[in-house]
């Protein structure tokens, strides 16, 4: 299998697990909130690329900064990057937050917080390969970049 490394930005309930489960089904899921602390992801993440593992990161990662580690350590193993970045407005991530139940609904201000620090991904990071992603209304549209936009 290839050495892959798939990395997604975007806010809260903007269709990241969901779009995950569709396109990537076989790669090792890399998500905070199902590991539960830094220590667990930084382990799994380094198990990875240790063994060369394909794998993709499920998190909002909306700076640069915080896409850094990702990239960094899949481009020094090896690994050809894609990012993903979905693009959704706050009243629609708000809408579909609403209809999460337990652990999966955040709070409103999370939602907000995430957006405010939102950094859009470029090439400049490392990444091999990025695409838009939009919820329309057949499902998910994924659309190659393009800087301009």
């Amino acid at each position: 299998m290839e050495k892959l490394a798939v990395i997604f930005t975007g806010i809260q309930a903007s269709g990241k697990t969901t779009f995950r489960e569709m396109n990537f089904p076989e790669l090792v899921h890399i998500n905070l909130d199902t590991l539960r602390t830094r220590n667990r992801e930084d382990r799994l993440l380094d198990e990875c690329v240790e063994q060369g593992r394909p794998f993709v990161v499920d998190n909002t990662d909306p700076t640069r900064e915080s896409r850094r580690k990702y990239i960094g350590k899949a481009k020094a193993h090896g690994y050809r990057v894609i990012g993903y970045y979905f693009r959704s407005s706050i009243a629609e991530c708000l809408g579909r937050n609403r209809e999460r139940t337990g652990k999966a609904r955040v709070p409103d201000a999370a939602i907000f917080s995430t957006h405010g620090r939102l950094e859009l991904p470029s090439y400049e990071e490392g990444f091999d390969e990025l695409y838009y992603v939009r919820i329309g209304a057949d499902g998910f549209v994924t659309d190659k970049w393009d800087e301009k936009r």
